[in-house]
């Protein structure tokens, strides 16, 4: 049966409310009734055993309810059920299916050799000590040359952020997107100052900068993902609402999960080092750790 006839069935069995009831309360508390009631039958399965617990007719029909409050309540909703389920589909392939090769845009192709992103390139973090006793990070380019500023982790507390472009660089490597990337390897996209501005400049790069702070936040109530796989999807939509106006904002939240964890592997890596060299491959959208 198509949703939208089994919608259009189920209001005919919709009964009209009290006077003075607001007519979504009653589909609404039932369908949370009736969701309590699912999860009660399998409440009794788990404390009793598969034998003692509801039958697959029982389990039909509670879900059955929820079935049909849910097409009652979104009528009352000015919703359509068969939009409902096809943005919930799209929903969970943008959560869970990273975009397939055939698809992952290449910002730079029509651009020079030297304002693409390299395929694949090695940087070094190096511990530096300074004269006031402070240790810095030092960033090399596979030439030797800089990359960037000396880094501190800027911080009262000692937290090794002085290891963060592994998370600009994990971007680089998995989304094919960093303005940071860009600015430490020396590729900005110059040759059309439009692009440069506004995709790889001080905006662009001060956005990725505080998805950064963003997530390494996040990440610190979570070991630093040492033994998760997954961060919430909220996270995710927040980044999708950072960037929805720069050219990475057409890749899935799958995508920027992958670009996270991959960035924390090398991380970790980095800081039980104590420093070490991450080589970038893009077209295999990894990050590798070599020991110092």
């Amino acid at each position: 049966m198509h949703l939208a006839r089994y919608q259009q069935a189920a209001l005919k069995t919709l009964q009209p409310a009290a006077d003075d009831t607001d007519p979504v309360l009653v589909p609404l508390l039932g369908l949370v009734g009736e969701t309590g009631s699912v999860a009660t039958a399998y409440k009794k399965r788990l404390r009793d055993g598969p034998d003692a617990g509801p039958s697959k007719q029982q389990l039909r029909e509670e879900l059955g309810d929820v079935l049909w409050y849910t097409a009652t309540l979104a009528h009352l909703l000015g919703l359509d059920l068969e939009d409902i389920a096809a943005a919930s589909l799209e929903k969970t392939k943008d959560r869970w299916r990273a975009t397939p090769d055939t698809e992952r845009p290449r910002y730079d192709a029509d651009y020079p050799p030297h304002e693409q992103l390299p395929r694949r390139t090695t940087v070094t973090f190096t511990p530096t000590p300074q004269p006031d006793g402070r240790t810095v990070i030092v960033l090399t380019r596979e030439d030797g040359t800089p990359a960037g500023d000396p880094l501190t982790s800027a911080s009262h507390i000692e937290d090794d952020y002085r290891f963060h472009d592994a998370f600009h660089l994990a971007h680089a490597a998995v989304l094919g997107w960093s303005p940071v990337t860009r600015f430490l390897l020396d590729r900005k996209r110059r040759s059309r100052p439009g692009i440069d501005e506004a995709e790889d400049g001080g905006r662009a790069i001060a956005i990725e900068e505080g998805i950064s702070a963003l997530v390494f936040s996040y990440a610190s109530r979570y070991h630093y993902f040492e033994d998760v796989r997954h961060v919430d999807h909220e996270l995710l939509i927040t980044i999708d609402h950072m960037t929805a106006h720069l050219e990475v904002s057409i890749l899935r939240a799958a995508d920027w999960e992958k670009a996270i964890m991959t960035g924390y592997a090398a991380w970790q890596q980095l800081r039980k080092h104590g420093g070490g060299r991450l080589t970038l491959d893009l077209d295999a959208q990894t990050l590798t750790f070599a020991e110092p």
